[in-house]
């Protein structure tokens, strides 16, 4: 009955000049093998002129930052599915961590969707359904028309209404509408979505982000492996592991390869790094 109420209250306050904030929780499996799912809380914020799609864990450490007036709480994606995009526009901008850097690229992903008959209820709403191809994927999706938003999480949208609920037919990936908030004016994501915590986003291309991926996938340990080579005699921590020779640290290369190979299920299967 809560969410019931707070979404008949922002009905009539849409078109003000504020953020309108969306909560999708995200199950997905890091690991298509695996059969449970790892759960995030991501928002959707549409305002004015800009949608954005991130993590709530990066608003949480900015606010934190501001209330006490530092940056020391930080935080790293692991979703990889930070974007922007302009109103009504297919071309997202996306943002991406790689080890120590901070990286925005530019992708157009237009999305066909097929409007199905079907309709459910959701928490008294009627939800309609459609299908779209998109990311080497089948998507589900149930959207309400009396939503006056032509969007939903991460590059969903398009369809004529807010998307509630979204799933791939392989479950790997599954958004549900939890809740939804207000913020008068546009909500500034300056510090944490355009910058990463003090990190300007160096612009780059989709190729060269594929690059910098599979540079640090053949060599993570880069840096420690250059100091190693200048000061044979140094000890390096690594995840609370002493590293005291190339060849432990050429163990720690061949483990964390073994992960990233383990944790390659991005929402655009199709765009999946091809790690050998």
């Amino acid at each position: 009955m809560k969410t019931i109420v707070l979404f008949c209250f922002f009905i009539g306050s849409f078109f003000q000049a504020q953020t309108h904030r969306y909560i999708y929780e995200l199950q997905l499996k890091m690991d298509s093998t695996e059969s449970g799912h790892q759960k995030f809380y991501m928002l959707l914020d549409i305002n004015k002129n800009e949608t954005k799609f991130y993590g709530r864990n990066l608003l949480t450490a900015d606010s934190l930052n501001k209330k006490f007036g530092n940056l020391d709480n930080k935080h790293v994606d692991m979703t990889g599915q930070i974007i922007k995009r302009k109103k009504g526009s297919f071309d997202n901008e996306n943002f991406i961590n790689i080890k120590f850097g901070y990286y925005s690229y530019k992708t157009t992903d237009v999305i066909n969707w097929k409007i199905e008959n079907d309709i459910k209820k959701y928490d008294g709403y009627d939800l309609q359904k459609a299908t779209a191809d998109f990311g080497g994927r089948h998507w589900i999706a149930w959207f309400n028309k009396k939503i006056p938003f032509n969007e939903g999480p991460y590059k969903f949208h398009g369809l004529p209404g807010l998307i509630f609920e979204i799933q791939d037919d392989k479950n790997n990936f599954i958004y549900k509408l939890v809740a939804n908030q207000n913020d008068p004016g546009n909500f500034s994501t300056d510090d944490f979505l355009e910058s990463n915590f003090g990190i300007e986003a160096v612009v780059i291309t989709e190729k060269q982000k594929r690059k910098l991926l599979l540079d640090f996938y053949n060599d993570p340990f880069s840096f420690e492996r250059t100091n190693f080579l200048n000061s044979p005699d140094l000890n390096i921590n690594i995840g609370g592991k002493q590293i005291r020779s190339i060849e432990e640290l050429n163990t720690q290369v061949k483990n964390l390869q073994e992960i990233i190979r383990k944790y390659n299920n991005p929402v655009e299967v199709d765009k999946a790094m091809n790690y050998k």
